[in-house]
């Protein structure tokens, strides 16, 4: 996995040319030790760890679709018994958990802290650093990583869903039984081209080969570059959007429209 002091000044140059609402919880992430446990990073079966379906490209926002290439989406499995019933269980647990929430001086009170607060975001993450140090051991629907708010004409900071994560080395096996795959699609971060040095200057290219937006995808490539390959950065996540009146757009991948009614 990347280390956070060659990431993070990458990821904030991103956010802030982008906007992208999932950088600034990565710039908190990454600042977390590095797991001692080493997977490979093709386990379970990633054919080309990308998004690879349609239905993957059309259920997703524009500054998802960006990272074609970079990006590792869960296939969806089989529905079996129970399945709706347990990701029905866990979306209620957050409800009632994010209740509380609803004003955001509540959670810095809990210790969620907002990532880039300055920085205007079409969305906000508040991350708990207990609680992500937690997620990577064990799954408790009330604990979210984040919670994920955006602003309104009314309203500083309008609660619309929640951010879990786990560790990077999980199995989608581990993940099915935090919230059941043939429901939820889970992602992660993967074929990171890290620049070298003179060159980091690409990352803010309009068609860069560099990053998560670049063109480089393969370990190959990126070392006819110079550059560092990580077949992935960052944890495995998911966010969940409880207030969504279709159950179908609770676990939505998109992250550009607004979750609150």
């Amino acid at each position: 996995m990347a280390e956070p002091s060659q990431v993070a000044p990458y990821l904030d140059g991103v956010f802030r040319r982008t906007g992208l609402v999932l950088w600034g919880a990565f710039l908190f992430l990454a600042a977390r030790p590095a797991h001692t446990r080493q997977q490979d990073p093709h386990k379970n079966s990633m054919p080309g760890m990308e998004m690879s379906t349609d239905e993957d490209m059309s259920t997703m926002g524009p500054s998802m679709a960006a990272m074609t290439g970079h990006m590792y989406i869960t296939p969806r499995r089989l529905e079996q018994p129970g399945d709706e019933e347990k990701a029905k269980a866990v979306v209620g647990e957050l409800k009632a958990t994010m209740e509380r929430y609803k004003d955001y001086r509540k959670a810095l009170l809990d210790g969620y802290v907002i990532a880039n607060p300055k920085l205007k975001q079409p969305q906000y993450h508040f991350i708990s650093q207990a609680n992500t140090r937690e997620a990577d051991i064990r799954f408790d629907p009330r604990r979210p990583t984040a919670l994920l708010y955006r602003r309104t004409p009314v309203q500083e900071y309008k609660l619309e869903g929640a951010m879990y994560t786990t560790s990077p080395d999980a199995t989608e096996d581990e993940l099915n039984q935090r919230i059941p795959l043939s429901i939820a699609r889970w992602h992660r971060h993967i074929n990171f081209c890290e620049a070298p040095e003179n060159r980091a200057k690409d990352y803010q290219a309009t068609h860069p080969k560099f990053g998560m937006f670049g063109s480089i995808k393969t370990k190959e490539d990126c070392t006819a570059e110079s550059g560092i390959f990580h077949p992935y950065v960052f944890t495995w996540m998911i966010h969940v959007f409880p207030y969504e009146i279709d159950f179908k757009e609770v676990f939505s991948l998109n992250d550009d429209v607004a979750h609150v009614h």
